[in-house]
């Protein structure tokens, strides 16, 4: 059997037995003066009332943007560093000559160290150029394309299924 929050109070020696006597008093008194108004003026809450709900309302659509804003960020931060780690275990030595293979990023010509193979293989699509920070490295295009499902914006050149099979550019001129 369980005891009313009053009895669970007297007992423990929270209150007495008079303060208990008046709180219900209190109690009593409060319901009464909410039945003697009008329905519509009992139900209808204040402009006050009104006002903290709109602003709270208000603030939780503001936690809520925040909360999806901080997400965004952190998965930015997240697919950032797969895409570094899956460079950096996967790059390609870079080929010690003074031949160099030019290719655009944005609107600017760059250029990369790379011999006859590296072109080569370049041009057929086995390997491919990612953006690294402030420079770029050779990735073979497997690696490349699983860069791309996280940064389209990461990979620069090479793998590209819809590139054109000829598009009058010789393929042994250097540029």
């Amino acid at each position: 059997m369980s005891m009313s929050l009053r009895d669970q109070l007297l007992q423990a020696g929270l209150v007495n037995e008079r303060q208990a006597k008046e709180a219900e008093r209190q109690l009593r008194k409060q319901e009464r003066g909410r039945q003697q108004l009008p329905k519509e003026k009992r139900a209808t809450p204040t402009d006050a009332e009104l006002a903290a709900q709109r602003a709270q309302l208000a603030k939780a659509t503001r936690d809520q943007e925040l909360s999806r804003q901080l997400k965004e960020q952190a998965d930015k931060r997240s697919r950032q560093a797969q895409i570094e780690q899956l460079i950096q275990q996967n790059c390609l030595p870079r080929p010690r000559t003074d031949e160099r293979y030019n290719f655009v990023d944005g609107n600017k010509v760059r250029s990369i160290p790379a011999d006859h193979l590296v072109r080569e293989r370049l041009r057929r699509g086995e390997i491919a150029i990612v953006r690294r920070n402030a420079g770029y490295e050779l990735v073979p295009a497997e690696i490349a394309t699983r860069i791309r499902e996280r940064d389209e914006a990461a990979v620069i050149a090479g793998v590209t299924h819809d590139a054109p099979a000829d598009d009058g550019v010789p393929d042994d001129l250097m540029w």
